[in-house]
């Protein structure tokens, strides 16, 4: 009952000064809804940011095979032949934390249409898969090939938007036919322009097929012992048809010595991969994704504990900090201009409620004199300012909500709805009452009750 009446005798001296009160919000009001506003539109620009560096790849991992060595000599990165496409199918079905999983193929050839001809940045033989880890979107044009165009090794392309330019110009690629390495592929879809990634290569200068078709008719390395992507455009030797199956009593290689295979062991011949692309379910997994893939890769590799792995796993750390970075400093930059806003609109509380104690003086001296502790006083005069910057709160909520709402219908920037913003709002509301009103309550609950009746 104590507090009850205590709340009331402050909302009544509020309701007696309606403008004062309403002009002491109005601090509070502008900068609560400037906090709302900027972290909705801050919200909005920061997931959009994070949707664009997304497309680049911050949530990818690159599986590539490992370094093999021959007489002590490493033959480098990628020369030892351990990844396939059954490994890519196996990453996505026991990898918790791995979204979608392509096979690569890379080749590097000219490709023709007609007198036109161009020189590819990137020719990738893959799976459908791969435009979803890639975040390519819907095509631009056409539609994308299948599963069942890998398990045939259909001779259909994507081609980007730089292609489009530098072949086709003008017209439809939509049905046309162009040729790599003397196959001839019919362009099935176009890619939507993507432009260039973090390092200035030009995403939209690509062809991309099943990786069987890229593999085994384009670089013609069906039981390859090779990597494919330090396979060259090699030219093609005539070869008479008396000399495809020479005579048994013709040896076609030396035979090695024991020392020989000793030092130089030959790798076991299959349908290797040049890497894996795999999208994580987020860019908070991709550490646990790695690790995923890692045990499994090893158990399906066969090593042994104490083995080095026969495989790289690399992901876009770079990318991940240029996010990290970008949402910290939006984060900072709205912590600094909300604590202005606040403590300005403190300020006005504390000052229209000094003016108050003075102008009540006689008022407070009176009720202390009829028994009112000073703490009482002390409780009213914080009741007051705190239900004021509450006020103030709640309108600065809405103002600032419907601020964001034009923002994003006329401006069209994106926005996005900041449920801890609106909460932060209504407790440092609250605080922001307490901490700038506590001292004009004090300083009434101080003053001496006859000297306060005497006030003129």
């Amino acid at each position: 009952m104590r507090a009850y009446r205590t709340f009331k005798t402050a909302m009544r001296a509020l309701r007696r000064n309606m403008m004062r009160a309403a002009l002491t919000t109005l601090g509070i009001v502008i900068g609560v809804a400037a906090v709302i506003a900027m972290m909705e539109i801050g919200n909005g620009s920061s997931l959009q940011i994070q949707k664009t560096i997304a497309t680049m790849g911050a949530n990818n991992l690159m599986v590539f095979p490992g370094n093999s060595f021959a007489g002590g000599i490493s033959q480098g990165n990628g020369s030892i032949l351990t990844l396939t496409a059954a490994d890519a199918d196996a990453v996505l079905a026991e990898c918790p934390s791995v979204e979608a999983v392509a096979p690569v193929v890379r080749a590097r050839t000219q490709m023709v249409y007609g007198n036109r001809n161009w020189v590819p940045n990137s020719i990738t033989g893959t799976t459908p898969a791969f435009l979803e880890v890639r975040s390519w979107g819907d095509l631009a044009q056409g539609n994308p090939f299948t599963e069942q165009d890998v398990r045939n090794s259909s001779k259909v392309c994507l081609i980007g938007q730089t292609i489009v330019r530098q072949l086709f110009q003008d017209e439809s690629p939509i049905g046309k036919e162009i040729r790599l390495q003397n196959v001839t592929f019919k362009v099935v879809g176009v890619l939507p322009p993507k432009g260039a990634n973090m390092m200035g290569q030009d995403q939209d200068d690509i062809v991309m097929a099943p990786w069987t078709t890229i593999k085994y008719r384009v670089t013609a390395t069906s039981a390859t012992v090779q990597n494919q992507s330090a396979a060259t455009a090699a030219t093609t030797t005539t070869v008479l048809p008396s000399q495809v199956y020479p005579s048994k009593s013709v040896a076609l290689y030396p035979a090695p010595s024991s020392v020989q295979q000793a030092d130089t062991p030959q790798p076991v011949r299959f349908a290797n991969v040049d890497q894996l692309v795999v999208e994580a379910k987020s860019a908070a997994q991709v550490q646990s994704a790695i690790e995923e893939i890692t045990a499994l890769l090893r158990d399906r590799h066969h090593l042994r504990a104490g083995e080095p792995e026969d495989f790289m796993i690399r992901d876009m750390t770079e990318m991940t900090k240029t996010v990290s970075s970008t949402t910290m400093l939006m984060t900072k930059l709205l912590l600094i201009v909300a604590t202005i806003s606040l403590v300005v609109g403190g300020v006005g509380i504390m000052n229209i409620m000094l003016v108050s104690v003075t102008e009540r003086t006689r008022e407070i001296g009176l009720r202390m004199a009829v028994g009112a502790q000073p703490s009482d006083i002390l409780r009213q005069f914080l009741t007051e300012a705190v239900v004021l910057c509450l006020i103030g709160g709640a309108v600065g909520i809405g103002l600032g909500r419907a601020c964001s709402v034009l923002v994003r219908m006329i401006l069209q920037w994106p926005t996005a709805v900041s449920v801890g913003a609106i909460i932060s709002a209504v407790v440092v509301s609250a605080t922001v009452g307490v901490v700038f009103g506590y001292y004009p309550a004090w300083k009434a609950s101080r003053l001496d009750p006859i000297d306060a009746l005497r006030y003129e």
